[in-house]
């Protein structure tokens, strides 16, 4: 089953901090445990990957009913059900949530400084972080895949638009930012001028040029796959060469029969299409530049810490 959102989560967290004193590893077993979560639930992560997904829901349930008074933190990284969460839970709560929430002064007192800093500073006049039934985690994330994905669309746009010549560019400044050919001049010579028939480039594999690379480009435009027959020609031009790694990259993608006829082969060759070449574009700054840096920060628990 789906894994629940923060909000449907406050009321199994506050039960389960009503036993005593217990941390999010623990009460995220215990949930798991009563949802009958498979393994692969248990340990999904967030799209960043840097914490699990259901940990982080967890957190933020613990968090928001925190602020409202319901749940105690007497230690670092322990939590427990204060006495106005026993007393909310004495009367059955079928469910609790930021509506329910809002009946705290406290809670209140939060939601309003929140809202109007948010204001302030010219953002949605709503809290997006109390309203919404994802973590502000998963907000920033989802904001992040779709900019993404938008700019993958837009780069892949104009390289199509571009000559050639220029799509062979992107490819030398491409596999030189991921550690191929040696230098930039060096993996420049090669691309685009090896003389061999039907390759368009080759680049060494590592800086003292032990091994090679051979490379086939193909600017198609989206709606036309790269086919088996392309792929079967390619391979067959490794063969004559001796070569034994090659890299067919393409703006358009790869149809399932080229895909499988890869997978049997004693070469390596790696299909590279065009949502994936743009994706490595995007990770590598090749034809991109950072816009924005958003700094999120959260407590240092160290700092707070009484250990000396």
């Amino acid at each position: 089953m789906p894994i629940p959102d923060y909000q449907s989560l406050m009321l199994p967290v506050l039960q389960a901090a009503e036993k005593g004193e217990t941390r999010v590893p623990i009460v995220a077993d215990e949930i798991a445990n009563s949802l009958n979560l498979s393994d692969i639930e248990r340990e999904k992560m967030l799209p960043s990957g840097k914490q699990r997904l259901l940990h982080n829901r967890i957190h933020w349930a613990k968090f928001y009913m925190t602020k409202a008074g319901l749940i105690d933190s007497p230690k670092k990284g322990v939590f427990v059900a204060s006495e106005q969460g026993k007393y909310l839970l004495s009367k059955n709560p079928i469910k609790i949530d930021v509506e329910i929430l809002k009946g705290y002064p406290a809670f209140i007192e939060f939601y309003g400084n929140t809202a109007s800093n948010a204001s302030s500073n010219e953002a949605p006049s709503t809290v997006a972080a109390t309203s919404s039934t994802i973590t502000p985690e998963e907000q920033i994330d989802a904001a992040h895949s779709i900019l993404t994905s938008a700019l993958k669309a837009e780069i892949l746009a104009r390289v199509l638009d571009q000559t050639p010549t220029f799509f062979e560019r992107v490819i030398v400044d491409l596999l030189v930012a991921m550690g191929y050919g040696g230098s930039h001049e060096n993996a420049a010579m090669r691309l685009g001028r090896s003389g061999d028939g039907g390759i368009d480039g080759v680049v060494d594999e590592d800086r003292l040029g032990l091994d090679r690379i051979y490379l086939q480009a193909k600017r198609y435009a989206p709606h036309v796959s790269v086919g088996r027959p392309e792929i079967q020609g390619f391979v067959g031009i490794l063969v004559g060469l001796g070569a034994t790694k090659g890299v067919f990259v393409t703006t358009s993608n790869f149809s399932a029969p080229a895909k499988e006829f890869v997978r049997g082969l004693q070469q390596r060759v790696v299909l590279i299409d065009g949502d994936r070449l743009t994706e490595l574009m995007v990770e590598f700054d090749i034809g991109v530049r950072v816009s924005r840096v958003v700094n999120v920060k959260k407590l240092d628990e160290d700092f707070f810490s009484d250990e000396d």
